[in-house]
């Protein structure tokens, strides 16, 4: 597995090795040492040249010194690991103060989240120890979005006067004497006797209720905390006949005609008191037939070809309707809920996909598993 570590920060690159020891020197109890194989930094043009100062550089160059005092193993940290923020234009974001800096900075944070996240041989560890609040924020929402099972969240702790001094950068196993900063009376401290140590912060994971296209890397920050949001409201489906559109909640879900036919009919089965179909009535109000074939011929001629195909499929069926119908309706049902999951995502596709039952009936004289197919039951919905 690849370890990386990812660390949100502003003008205290410190936090970084801090992390590191807490990671990989001095673990939690019942904690084994994680070692990162990769780090990786965010941050503004300000805190990238102030981190590549003092952590990469030959001296003090912490970074470098933190793994040779500790004998840790190579772990990959060049200057292209440490990701600037931008603005709209492409130039380099020097600090979050505006409305259009933060969305910025929330994009761009969910987008390298969501990058790292999609290897499955990928363990990500989070710090949200340094930067603007605003960058903690969105470093941890990023990872609630998009995390897995073997990521983990947290914030490094540093006894005083060792907090945010300028001059500790972790516990060293040697006498690295540095000063307190009160201007009267400064006073001597050893960096042996820092007590660093990580809280893990536990998060919800939401990646499973996503839809596809937002784990891809394309989409920003608001777009997918909406999507999230929208997995525990109550949900709506909205059916436009002459547009031939459907959305769920404020979401249109692009289905084609045949799909959208298709969905139609469950809906207004729904509306009409008689939410649950049973493929072996073909006829009558309980049937499938007829409100189906009626579904086609209003939609227009464009469904022509589909009308005429359901209308052999039933000639054929009236030895064998059951078979012929599963023949028929199944890959068609199938396809539809695949779509839907595919645009809303699994939590919200349960909510609103074609769902089935079964129960033992007998039928022509023989004794069989009878199915029926529904929207779900809590499900609104409104057609115009």
């Amino acid at each position: 597995m690849k370890r990386i570590l990812l660390c949100a920060i502003g003008m205290s690159p410190q936090i970084v090795t801090e992390t590191i020891y807490a990671l990989a020197v001095h673990p939690n109890e019942g904690r084994n040492p994680w070692i990162p194989t990769e780090i990786h930094l965010i941050t503004t043009g300000k805190g990238a040249h102030h981190a590549r100062l003092n952590l990469l550089s030959g001296k003090p160059g912490w970074f470098h010194q933190l793994c040779q005092d500790y004998r840790l193993p190579s772990i990959e940290f060049p200057p292209e690991n440490i990701h600037i923020l931008e603005n709209p234009d492409g130039t380099e974001l020097e600090d979050i103060r505006t409305v259009q800096d933060n969305e910025s900075a929330a994009d761009q944070t969910a987008r390298l989240v969501s990058y790292f996240t999609r290897n499955p041989q990928v363990e990500l560890h989070v710090s949200l120890a340094g930067g603007r609040k605003t960058m903690g924020y969105y470093l941890g929402y990023a990872l609630s979005l998009f995390g897995r099972s073997q990521d983990r969240l947290s914030h490094v702790l540093v006894n005083e006067p060792y907090e945010a001094h300028p001059d500790f950068y972790y516990p060293t196993p040697y006498e690295h004497v540095i000063h307190t900063r009160d201007p009267k009376s400064p006073e001597a401290r050893d960096c042996q006797d820092a007590v660093v140590a990580l809280a893990e912060i536990p998060f919800v994971r939401l990646r499973d209720g996503l839809p596809e296209r937002l784990l891809d890397g394309r989409a920003g920050f608001m777009e997918a905390v909406l999507m999230a949001n929208r997995m525990s409201r109550e949900v709506c489906m909205r059916f436009s006949v002459a547009a031939k559109q459907v959305w769920v909640n404020d979401v249109l879900l692009p289905l084609k005609e045949r799909d959208f036919a298709l969905y139609l009919w469950f809906a207004h089965a729904k509306y009409a008191g008689t939410p649950e179909i049973d493929w072996l009535i073909p006829e009558g109000s309980l049937g499938w037939r007829e409100g189906y074939l009626r579904i086609l011929r209003e939609l227009g001629p464009s469904l022509r070809r589909e009308y005429v195909a359901v209308e052999e499929a039933l000639e054929k069926s009236y030895n064998d309707f059951e078979e012929e119908t599963a023949h028929y309706l199944s890959p068609l049902l199938s396809r539809l809920n695949k779509r839907i999951r595919k645009e809303l995502g699994e939590s919200l596709a349960q909510r609103c996909m074609i769902q089935s039952r079964w129960e033992e009936a007998w039928h022509k004289g023989k004794k069989r598993r009878q199915i029926y197919y529904f929207l779900p039951h809590d499900l609104s919905v409104e057609i115009h």
